[in-house]
């Protein structure tokens, strides 16, 4: 398990407004309820507007929404949104079979019509006449959609010469219990939000999209710590109480693109993936009685980081590079030879990295109280055979940290690059 977060955060005080996919500012926008929050003083009626106007008419339609609120990714960009943007509060990963019988044109009907709703409810608007009013009175809160394809989608559409050599099957790992009825799937979406309403309509609302052309084959749910919850910004921790995600590859580093997005020319990628990206979904278990049962010197040996601000071990700060050599008095590696975060550096693997951005979940305890909890692990990559694999297969050879989770679910999908506008998602691979 790679250290699985994104080292950005949102506070309260940050100014609120329109983010494109990438996570950029893009201020000249502003949403249809944005603008109709603002509307009761002057009495303003958007023609053509219909239910939306109803939607947004809540008594305090005319209050401003705060910042958690208004937080708004754009749909339409080069990438799909929620691979950059900043880690959300809550989150729904769901995988889709189709049906018996669609094929292509089905599946194009259906991406059209997910693409329609993603772009409509990150805007902040009702999905349309038949919206359940869940996310009536809140904001985009930052709201995101993202969509890929499955190695079996492929097969089902008879699209296999489109299909990516780099979604080929990942190989079998020492620390796999894959349940395969919660892995894999034809078509994959993932919803994040900072409110839990508006996460679940999103999710509702795309489930309900689904109608007759696909059923849901798998769902979990997600969350992480709330925006504005720390007194400033700061990593994230996971369920074992660890600073986890540092040293996140981050937009802006100078050889991000390279290494997470599919360039869009010159690559042996199919041409309908350029700005695309492949994503590896696993639910990894974390066994918190054992380890809660580790004393915090043990289990920073483990990580090979402090337990309380995400130091390493060799000293500094959280942001201060790993002495990988430094020793102690009795010349013992301060840094274990096994610890997580020595395995999983870039520089100890071939310059392998990806984006991690996970969700934690529970779901509640078995029969001997044992928490089912862990993570939903997120990694986003170039080339999964350059990213997650290698670093995973070393993992596999020595991890600390390994009798500490089990991997219950597994998935690989390619995810498209964004829509322009008036295109839905994967359009160039349907329609080409």
């Amino acid at each position: 398990m790679a250290d699985p977060s994104i080292p950005q955060a949102r506070t309260p005080e940050a100014p609120p407004g329109p983010l494109d996919s990438e996570g950029a500012s893009a201020r000249e926008g502003i949403s249809r309820r944005r603008l109709l929050g603002t509307a009761g003083a002057t009495g303003l009626v958007l023609g053509a507007a219909g239910g939306a106007v109803g939607y947004a008419a809540a008594p305090s339609a005319a209050t401003p929404l705060t910042a958690l609120g208004d937080g708004q990714v754009m749909f339409h960009g080069k990438h799909q949104p929620g691979i950059t943007t900043p880690m959300q509060a809550r989150g729904h990963l769901v995988a889709f079979d189709l049906a018996a019988g669609a094929g292509r044109k089905e599946a194009a009907a259906l991406l059209r019509r997910w693409s329609d709703t993603a772009r409509r409810l990150m805007a902040g608007e009702p999905t349309g006449s038949g919206d359940t009013d869940v996310a009536r009175d809140a904001g985009p809160s930052s709201l995101t959609v993202t969509f890929g394809f499955g190695h079996s989608f492929f097969v089902r559409t008879g699209l296999e010469k489109q299909r990516p050599v780099a979604l080929d099957p990942l190989p079998d790992f020492s620390s796999d219990h894959l349940d395969k009825a919660r892995s894999n799937g034809d078509l994959w979406v993932q919803i994040g939000a900072d409110d839990a309403l508006v996460a679940f309509h999103a999710l509702r609302a795309i489930q309900k999209d689904a109608g007759s052309a696909a059923r849901v084959r798998w769902q979990m749910n997600g969350f992480n710590r709330s925006p504005g919850a720390t007194a400033h910004p700061m990593t994230a921790r996971n369920l074992m109480g660890q600073v986890d995600g540092t040293r996140n590859p981050k937009p802006g580093d100078a050889d991000f693109d390279e290494r997470i997005f599919v360039p869009s020319s010159g690559s042996k990628d199919p041409a309908w993936m350029a700005n695309g990206s492949y994503v590896v979904v696993r639910r990894i278990r974390m066994l918190l009685d054992d380890w809660e049962q580790l004393s915090v010197k043990a289990q920073e040996a483990v990580i090979g980081r402090r337990k309380s601000d995400g130091a390493p071990l060799s000293g500094g700060t959280e942001t201060t590079e790993m002495d990988l050599e430094k020793t102690d008095a009795a010349g013992n590696l301060v840094v274990p030879i096994n610890a997580h975060a020595r395995i999983t550096r870039p520089d100890q693997n071939g310059g392998a990295a990806m984006v991690r951005r996970p969700f934690s979940y529970h779901d509640g305890f078995d029969a001997d109280g044992v928490p089912d909890a862990g993570l939903l692990f997120i990694c986003w990559q170039a080339d999964p055979l350059r990213g997650f694999v290698p670093v995973q297969r070393k993992l596999d050879r020595g991890d600390a940290l390994s009798q500490f989770i089990r991997h219950e679910a597994s998935g690989l999908f390619a995810v498209p690059g964004g829509a322009a506008e008036g295109e839905y998602v994967g359009q160039r691979l349907l329609e080409g």
